[in-house]
């Protein structure tokens, strides 16, 4: 049995990537380790197979712990990180605490005892796109990191690519564009829109919503990044994508559709500071090495299930619902 330990596997992406695992390979032992901050929920994984999946709250930077948990593993899988990139700009501390020193607790724990990483990580290192540019990032785009997050994802991707190189460490690192699925705080752009038009609440779009992000199912990431986990060359860079381009005002518009609503029933609201303008994943490297292919290719029908789980699951994101929308109103958003 493969040991796999799963970081930030209580969040949004890192849970279902720890759901496929065990759907996916019956004779993996996943152990979860998660600080549960706000983005950490272990309803998340809640009726998951005990003998299957454990749980361990603890800290990345914490290195007793970490190398405690690497000396029994076979890989890690390093999805934990800050993420959210209006909480960097209001309070960066936390993104180098979490981005940095716990991805360098990690690569010094595998170093130590000879254990495959993979370590998850965003297109957002790479700067953003003019709108009407047709290029898309590749595994070759320079990187031009705008906000304290992401140039925390992009420093840690240059720890595991020195550690590799200088150390020898056995690791991959995957970017990935805008997940959307189950799960998702609600904070987040898309979760945020579907639970304010089931909470009563107007819809709220930066600036003219003209930013355009390349969304992704999560299902579709998470069956990537085990596809580069069991077969990626140790060294490399794979970007997932599925060509989800599509701009928000776009989204926010077929949200109400999909919902029964006035298209048009939304407020403008004051625009990010820094906001990117455009990534777009060219993923045809993962695509040719690995023989990956991403299942839901079909936005709105993807949208869709997104917004049935989301009202079918009130009782996971209401109580966090007044809160976080009292952040954004504070924030004029």
């Amino acid at each position: 049995m493969a040991e796999v330990i799963v970081t930030g596997g209580a969040g949004f992406i890192g849970s279902n990537f720890v759901h496929h695992v065990v759907a996916e390979r019956p004779d993996w032992h996943v152990t979860v380790l998660d600080k549960l901050t706000y983005a950490g929920n272990l309803a998340n994984i809640a009726g998951l197979p005990e003998d299957r999946v454990s749980f361990v709250k603890g800290d990345i930077a914490d290195a007793d712990l970490v190398d405690a948990l690497v000396e029994k593993a076979d890989a890690v899988v390093h999805y934990a990180a800050e993420s959210h990139n209006d909480n960097s700009l209001q309070n960066p501390r936390p993104f180098i605490d979490t981005n940095l020193i716990g991805t360098y607790t990690l690569l010094e724990a595998v170093r130590r005892h000879n254990v495959r990483f993979h370590h998850i990580s965003t297109d957002e290192v790479y700067g953003d796109l003019e709108l009407d540019d047709p290029a898309r990032f590749t595994e070759h785009t320079p990187y031009n990191p705008s906000s304290p997050y992401s140039s925390t994802k992009a420093g840690s991707d240059l720890l595991v690519r020195a550690w590799v190189r200088s150390f020898g460490v056995q690791a991959t690192i995957s970017n990935c564009s805008n997940n959307y699925g189950p799960y998702q705080h609600i904070e987040k752009f898309i979760p945020r829109q579907i639970t304010n038009v089931v909470a009563g609440i107007r819809p709220k779009l930066y600036g003219a919503g003209l930013n355009v992000r390349d969304w992704i199912h999560t299902n579709d990431h998470s069956s990537a990044v085990l596809k580069v986990l069991e077969e990626g060359r140790i060294g490399e860079t794979y970007l997932i994508g599925a060509d989800g381009e599509q701009n928000n005002k776009t989204v926010v518009e077929l949200i109400l559709e999909l919902m029964g609503k006035d298209p048009h029933d939304y407020d403008h609201v004051n625009d990010r500071p820094g906001h990117d303008l455009r990534y777009a994943i060219d993923s045809s490297k993962l695509r040719a090495e690995l023989g990956w292919q991403p299942k839901f290719t079909d936005f709105r029908s993807g949208l869709a299930d997104t917004i049935a789980w989301y009202t079918e699951h009130e009782e996971w994101w209401a109580p966090q619902k007044a809160e976080v929308e009292a952040k954004y109103a504070k924030a004029g958003q």
